[in-house]
């Protein structure tokens, strides 16, 4: 199969067109694809439809069951980066393949833990001119990242949030409810640590947020942004330090317990 041109705007609708294209040619059913990738035929059908990008591993059965040359592997990688800042996607690469994620967040909760309405808020605010379709698109690339927690064996994610992030209002206070909830559910989950480091700890370790990523083979990289611009740094020096920062940062924060019981009350205060 060969790639379409121009490619469309909402990368769901790419990868379900495709699919659908490709169910067409052979004349099979989505039961049958489902039967064969061994997915549920609800699954295939919002992928075929557009409401839903499958995971790696489907697209890969997918190019099993049509034998072809990894051609939905490579949509799914190329609509999985749409979305994303160029300078972004060789965090996400990493993102996908880490062993541990370590993460430090003090204005906005951590993208994997968003939700769609929370994500789409942030993007309206840093993206005040883009148009309905591109927000959507960049939405669907963060909500895309949670594939990382769904692997056969994720990551080990420690997440400390400063408690501005739970305060700052994006979209709305329902939102902001919401999100708060989200996270509570996701802290319960055997995979997610989650700290939240309050106002009374005082100054923090950092003024600036950062994430550790360590692979399978223990090697370990700092990502930090500036504006517009990521940066990825290996220097053992440079990770060492971040590692003690990191340490400092969950040794002032509240136990994953106490974190809890303040998320769930700072949620329920969003619904007065």
């Amino acid at each position: 199969m060969s790639e379409v041109s121009p490619e469309p705007v909402n990368g769901l609708e790419w990868f379900g067109r495709e699919l659908a294209a490709a169910l067409e040619h052979r004349g099979a059913t989505q039961r049958e694809l489902a039967d064969f990738t061994g997915y549920k035929e609800p699954y295939v059908s919002k992928a075929k439809t557009g409401k839903a990008l499958p995971s790696p591993q489907s697209a890969a059965g997918c190019d099993r069951f049509f034998d072809t040359s990894g051609y939905f592997v490579r949509l799914h990688t190329r609509i999985s980066e749409r979305g994303h800042p160029d300078w972004f996607v060789p965090y996400v690469n990493l993102e996908k393949d880490a062993a541990r994620i370590e993460d430090y967040s003090n204005a906005l909760i951590m993208g994997m833990l968003q939700t769609p309405e929370y994500a789409e808020g942030t993007f309206r605010a840093t993206h005040p001119h883009e148009t309905d379709d591109q927000i959507k698109t960049r939405v669907e690339a963060r909500l895309q990242r949670r594939d990382v927690m769904r692997r056969e064996s994720p990551p080990l994610l420690w997440v400390c949030l400063h408690e501005a992030t739970l305060r700052t209002v994006v979209a709305s206070r329902a939102v902001m409810r919401a999100e708060l909830e989200h996270l509570a559910a996701e802290a319960a989950t055997p995979h997610l640590t989650l700290q939240v480091l309050p106002f009374k700890a005082g100054a923090p370790s950092s003024s600036l947020p950062f994430t550790l990523l360590t692979q399978g083979d223990g090697s370990t990289v700092l990502y930090s942004e500036t504006r517009e611009k990521g940066h990825v740094s290996d220097s053992a020096t440079v990770v060492a330090s971040a590692q003690m920062t990191y340490e400092h940062l969950r040794a002032a924060a509240l136990s994953p317990e106490e974190s809890q019981t303040l998320i769930r009350h700072i949620a329920e205060g969003y619904a007065t």
